[in-house]
Parts: C-alpha cells; structure tokens; sequence
C-alpha cells in the first residue's frame, strides 16, 4: 500500500489548498485509468476556484481605494459586507454632522422669535386717526407688521432684547416703511426691585402704548395714545418692582420707572398730531426748538370674562427760545382718553369688544376727533393666532362746524390675521 500527497498554492491568493489522496492497490476496484481521470477533474476544479478567488481579491484591493460617490440625495460612500459565502457592495449616504449654532458668550437662555399682521381695511381708512379730506387712505391689503426678534439672559444678571420690523408700516408715516430696528436694548436685573436698561424701547409713559402689539384687545391703538405718547426712545431708565422679595404672590401689584431719553424718538416725526386746513390731521414734526410736557392716568379692571380698561392723557407743547432762532409755532395743549370694554362670548376663544376714543388735537376751535369702535376677536391658539375685525364710525367736530370742507362722519372697517412664531 502506498500514499500519494499532491500540495496545490493558489497563486495571488496566499491559499493554500492541500489534497491528500490514498491510491488503493492494483486489487481494489476500478482501473488505474478511472482513479487519475478523477484525479485531474478535482484538480481542475480547485484551479477554477483558485481563479475566482483570485479575482475577488483583486475586485477587494480596488474598491477600498474608490473614492466616494456623490449622488442626488448627498455624499455616498461603498459599502462592502460578507455573509460567509460572498461578498456584496452597497452604495449608502454618509450621514451629516449635526449643524448647530453656538453663542459665543455665556448666554443662559437664547430665544429666537417673531410675529406677522396682515390688515386688510375697507372704507374711510384711518379716519379714526385723522386721516380723512386731504391725508385720506384708500381701501387695502396691508403687511402690518413683520417682526423677528432675539432674546436672552446674559451671564445671570443681564437680559437683552435686538428687534427689528420689515414692514412697520401704518400708511400715515413715511418714516416707517424700510426695515428698521425697534427695541435694542440691555437691562441689568441682578436686583428685580432697582433695575437698569438702557438702548431704544418704549419710553414707560401710557398704558397702551406699553401694552404690546400681539396683546391688544383693538386692532390698532387708540388715537389719543398715537397722538401724545413718546413711542420708541434712546436712553437709560431706573426701574423696577418693589414688592418682588417682600410679596412674591403680588410682585406685580407695583412697578415704578424713571428715565432720561433723548426727546426726538427713533424716527424724527410723532404720530397723528398736526391739525390741517380742512379738520383732518397729519404727523406732527415739531418746526423749531420744543418742549413737551406729558401725563397720563389708567386703570385696568378684570373680572372673570370681563376687562375694563381706561386712560387718559394730557401734553403740553411749548415753544423754546434759542439764541438767534424765532419760535415757529405757538403753544397748545392736547388731551385725549379712551375707555375699553371686553368680554369673552366663548371663554378664551370669543371675545366681544366696544371702546370709545377721543382726541382733542388743541391747535384749532373745536377741533376734537371722537370714535366708537365695535369688534370680535378670535383666539384660535390664543394670541400666537388669532383674527380680529373691527368696526369704527368716526366725527369731526370741526368739520361738523366748518360743513364746506365736506363730510364730518366717516366709517371703516379694519380686519386682522396675526401670527407668532
């Protein structure tokens, strides 16, 4: 008996594939002829084996050096697996690093955020305001307001707040239609009861002035507060709430501010102030060297589903004499109030609103504008979505006294989508 061992390499490979065959003697079955015919057909089929992993091999080495493939949906990259018997290649996107924003000083809180108010109004526009004979609107679709705005607490003692309008535009002051900043500011609260802010806010005189825009039960101010109210100022103001630690529950019951600003607000106009030739009235631009004297009293009464809500305010403009300049206008005093009344129909959803404004610009006998107003809001997600319409008739004393410059009594009605993001 003898043994015969045949050792085949597979080139390329490093495979090596050992056959160990036992040739039987001349007396076991079958020819010498049938065992090396069986011989050679094994030894053709490893060399054909050989060649396919040889092949495969060679397929490996180049697809790890393929670079990535950047398809429609982003980068991809090969991705080669093997379940024992081959081997399979897939195309897979590369997954994206995370994008995020990080603040560059130590801000406990930021707050990106904003509101859109699309108006759509019919009728004597703005009237209420003055605006009728010569300042007349026509009927509109108007973009409101379209705000974004960041806030956030700074280093545990400081918040801020930057603002700016695209379209703070009330079609009665050219002043407002570009897109501009409105409240930049800083304030310093490490001890709620004396705080300090300073940068261009609302200057804390008048109730409704300082209620914000998205929270107003009317679609736009009342004509006395766009009159006389200083609006948006530059300058620094001591403020605070001093019942913050001593009454927590009633932190609120009491806030004090005092301020110095500089006087002539963000925009070089005021509101609707100046009397016309024909009654009606248009922005007021002081002419030479001014001052301004101002007060105001309110109350706000809520009980249950029902707010009451009521202001008065007084301001005297006079003249002042400068060093080689003549006065050009003459001393006037101007008064207004309004009282609001709200009720919710629907509790939080349906809200039923009347008011009675007026304005007594002070420049002319008999030159008061007064105005009734009837309304519906809608609360669809409170105040961050919400529509509101409103219904004003409106009087010119001074047209009623004066009938050749034509109508004294005028309507409108103002519509409103808001939203806050």
């Amino acid at each position: 008996m003898f043994t015969k061992k045949t050792m085949l390499r597979a080139a390329g490979a490093s495979l090596a594939v050992v056959l160990s065959l036992a040739v039987q003697p001349a007396r076991a079955q079958g020819s010498d002829a049938e065992r090396l015919q069986k011989l050679e057909q094994a030894v053709s089929q490893l060399q054909k084996r050989n060649a396919e992993l040889e092949q495969e091999v060679s397929g490996l080495k180049k697809r790890t050096s393929w670079a990535p493939v950047v398809g429609a949906e982003g980068k991809t990259k090969t991705e080669v697996t093997y379940d024992g018997k081959t081997y399979v290649e897939k195309a897979v996107v590369e997954e994206k690093a995370p994008v995020y924003v990080q603040q560059r000083g130590p801000e406990l809180k930021l707050v990106l955020g904003g509101f859109i108010q699309f108006n759509a109004e019919s009728g004597d526009v703005f009237a209420f305001q003055g605006n009728f004979g010569q300042t007349a609107i026509n009927d509109r679709f108007l973009l409101r307001r379209a705000r974004i705005n960041m806030t956030g607490d700074y280093a545990e003692q400081f918040d801020f707040k930057i603002e700016g309008d695209f379209e703070q535009n009330d079609g009665t002051n050219g002043g407002r239609r570009d897109f501009s900043g409105t409240d930049i500011f800083i304030n310093w609260h490490q001890f709620p009861s004396a705080q300090v802010k300073a940068g261009q806010y609302k200057a804390p005189f008048g109730l409704e002035q300082l209620t914000p825009d998205t929270s107003l039960y009317t679609i736009e101010r009342s004509i006395a507060t766009g009159a006389i109210t200083p609006e948006r100022q530059i300058g620094i103001q001591l403020w605070g709430k001093p019942f913050t630690n001593i009454w927590p529950e009633q932190k609120d019951l009491v806030t004090y501010y005092a301020g110095v600003f500089n006087g002539n607000g963000r925009i070089s106009q005021a509101g609707n102030l100046l009397v016309n030739a024909d009654g009606s009235l248009s922005s007021f631009t002081l002419p030479s060297a001014a001052q301004r004297t101002a007060w105001s009293v309110d109350a706000w009464l809520e009980l249950g589903p029902f707010d009451l809500i009521g202001e008065y305010l007084q301001e005297t403009v006079l003249p002042r004499t400068v060093p080689g300049a003549t006065p050009a206008f003459s001393a006037f005093n101007s008064d207004g109030f309004y009282v609001t009344g709200a009720y919710y129909i629907l509790p939080k959803k349906l809200q039923a609103v009347v008011q009675w404004q007026f304005l007594n610009p002070g420049q002319k006998g008999n030159d008061g504008i007064p105005s009734i107003l009837g309304g519906l809001n809608y609360y669809i997600r409170g105040d961050s979505v919400k529509l509101m319409v409103n219904y004003i008739h409106t009087w010119s004393d001074f047209r009623q006294a004066n009938p050749q410059f034509g109508d004294d009594q005028f309507d409108e009605v103002l519509m409103r989508a808001q939203v806050m993001f």
